[in-house]
């Protein structure tokens, strides 16, 4: 039943049979008589069939519920047991929105220098797409803002507050300030992040309320495009304070601090709300503990 629940599991990721199939390194019709034989064992259908997929029943959502509670557990188990024979290894998979990506080297490198075993992959997504990842099993941890979109069954560790820069060159207007207004900045031709970004939501709402809503000259998903084109002195923007930070601007280009407000926001470490968490996690939130007080004071 587990290789089943696996094979569900894939099926609501992917939500194409042949793409499902593939991704659990099967053939189609083995995923199908998989998908066939829990059905019979639960003696309901989960799956809305016709020339392609459809959908889950109300019993398949339910069992797909089921499912990612019993694979969790399962990987868990899998974790603790390998952890007592040979120490801490494994994936660890941590999905952060973009700003927070460059903030990630802070907590992956110390955890690396104490379990060398264990292998990352970075995930960069919306706040919404890290609170999916990690509900569904795509990811182990996330890190995304803890005061804006709720977080729903999750279990949050703060790590620092996230302010904001205006990117600008110096020969520009505003260039040649010590800091700036949300009111001032409103005024400017800006390049943005994409409205289904926090991020952008945050400077939409300032930039709102301060009388010039956001008109974009220029919109990317991307931060390395938007910064990309910033560094070319010809585009100005609003970014976190940690992505300006760390992006090598040629010297005709300033990271102004913005003021009248000042706006921080809570960013954080978000992990499912179990218990047994897997040792991995466990390990991540240890060391999280252990790094926030200094990020909280650096940022």
């Amino acid at each position: 039943m587990i290789d089943r629940f696996e094979l569900l599991m894939a099926l609501a990721k992917e939500r194409h049979f042949g793409r499902a199939a593939e991704s659990c390194g099967v053939t189609q019709p083995t995923l199908s008589a998989g998908l066939k034989q829990l059905e019979e064992q639960l003696g309901v259908r989960l799956v809305e069939r016709g020339s392609r997929f459809i959908g889950f029943t109300p019993e398949g959502e339910r069992a797909l519920q089921w499912a990612r509670r019993v694979i969790g557990d399962v990987r868990a188990m899998r974790q603790e047991i390998a952890g007592m024979r040979k120490g801490l290894s494994g994936h660890l998979r941590i999905a952060a929105i973009p700003t927070a990506m460059p903030m990630l080297s802070e907590l992956t490198t110390p955890f690396h220098e104490k379990h060398a075993d264990v292998r990352f992959t970075l995930i960069s997504a919306s706040s919404n797409e890290v609170l999916r990842l990690i509900e569904n099993l795509e990811a182990d941890a996330g890190v995304t803002y803890l005061d804006n979109d709720p977080v729903g069954r999750l279990k949050t560790l703060p790590l620092y507050k996230e302010g904001y820069r205006f990117i600008t060159s110096a020969s520009a207007p505003l260039g040649d300030r010590a800091s700036v207004t949300w009111e001032e900045i409103g005024r400017v031709p800006l390049c943005l992040l994409t409205p289904d970004m926090q991020n952008r939501r945050i400077v939409d709402k300032q930039l709102q309320e301060a009388g010039h809503p956001a008109l974009p000259m220029l919109e990317a998903n991307s931060t390395i495009a938007l910064l990309s084109h910033v560094r070319t002195g010809k585009w100005a923007s609003v970014v976190a304070k940690p992505l300006a930070d760390v992006f090598a601007f040629p010297p005709n280009i300033r990271s102004i601090p913005i003021e009248a407000p000042e706006v921080l926001h809570q960013m954080g470490l978000v992990v499912l709300d179990r218990e047994p968490m897997t040792p991995i996690v466990t390990a991540l939130m240890q060391e999280a503990r252990l790094v926030a007080p200094g990020l909280a004071e650096r940022i």
